[in-house]
């Protein structure tokens, strides 16, 4: 009971410092005058990814040994982007059908989700593949090639969305609700205690999580790559929920997507270089099952330039796919 209640502590710490980190980058996107692409895709996106994010870093650097602690960390790696590409798209299509009452193709800059989509394929397939080569100094390389992906989809993506579709209406700064346009000290300021709280409540989910799994003798890899993604994208699907509402469909995907890009390149980078990364049967399922809903919305793209709501609803169908075969191991 008590690391269960640590647990839920630890996520609410997490999620409401993650609201406050999106809250202040979407400020700094205002200042620095980028389009609705580059704030969904790079700034909102990964604000809301640092809580899945700060998992496998505090279980990898914050903690000695392979064993449980390990598959908790790889586990929250593959699962972020295997719930962004299943669950997350399931639920934004189902908002968008409920808030349109229509299957009406989502208002998007087309070019800014393909390319989001397109990234993470090959990222995550290149990250995948890493798994399978004889050679840890094969594994490095790959490691190495990730971050500098995405270091070039973030160029591209600032460079194109200069001029772009802006991104409306923000709620006010947190930490000066009466200013109408803050201060940089403040937006700062509420990112780095956004920032710290992350940390302080990644740590604490994380040695959570070690002894439910072992109190419980539920594996931590199936926690980790179920239960911790669950939680901890939840500010991506809020986010998106709300944008949806709001009739603001490329900062809604885009946040969705553009975590996508780097929850498969910047994390998994740092998982290949500290662990043997030798996936699993339901860690590599997790990963195929990510690539092929994510397959869905890329190609509906290529072929129409649009995507409708029943699209991403597929998304749901991998997702209990993945569920069903985890009752299965159990």
């Amino acid at each position: 009971m008590k690391d269960a209640v640590i647990m839920l502590s630890s996520l609410g710490l997490i999620l409401a410092s993650a609201e406050a980190f999106t809250n202040g980058v979407e400020w700094l996107g205002n200042r620095l005058h980028l389009g609705a692409g580059a704030v969904g895709s790079v700034l909102a996106a990964v604000g809301t990814a640092l809580p899945e994010t700060m998992v496998p870093l505090i279980a990898f650097l914050g903690t000695q040994g392979e064993g449980e602690i390990t598959e908790v960390g790889i586990g929250a790696i593959l699962g972020a982007p295997f719930m962004l590409t299943t669950l997350a798209f399931f639920i934004s299509g189902l908002a968008a059908l409920f808030f349109r009452r229509s299957n009406r193709p989502l208002k998007i800059q087309g070019e800014v989700i393909r390319r989001d989509i397109s990234f993470f394929l090959v990222t995550y397939t290149l990250a995948i593949i890493s798994s399978f080569l004889p050679s840890p100094s094969l594994k490095l390389g790959i490691a190495g090639i990730l971050p500098l992906i995405y270091i070039l989809y973030v160029i591209i993506t600032v460079r194109q969305s200069r001029g772009g579709e802006e991104q409306g209406q923000l709620s006010p700064l947190y930490l000066a609700r009466q200013a109408q346009q803050p201060e940089l000290i403040s937006i700062m300021g509420q990112i780095t205690l956004a920032l710290l709280g992350i940390v302080v409540g990644a740590h604490g989910f994380v040695d959570a999580v070690q002894s439910v799994a072992l109190t419980t003798g539920i594996p931590a890899l199936v926690l980790s790559l179920i239960i911790t993604p669950i939680a901890t994208e939840l500010p991506e699907k809020f986010n998106s929920v709300i944008w949806l509402s709001r009739g603001k469909d490329t900062l809604a995907l885009g946040n969705i997507t553009g975590a996508m890009v780097f929850q498969s390149s910047m994390i998994p980078a740092i998982g290949i270089a500290l662990t043997p990364w030798n996936l699993e049967p339901l860690a590599l399922l997790s990963g195929l099952l990510a690539l092929a809903s994510a397959l869905i919305p890329f190609m509906m793209l290529r072929r129409r330039g649009e995507i409708y709501p029943v699209t991403l609803l597929a998304g749901g169908g991998f997702y209990l796919l993945f569920i069903l075969t985890v009752l299965k191991f159990l």
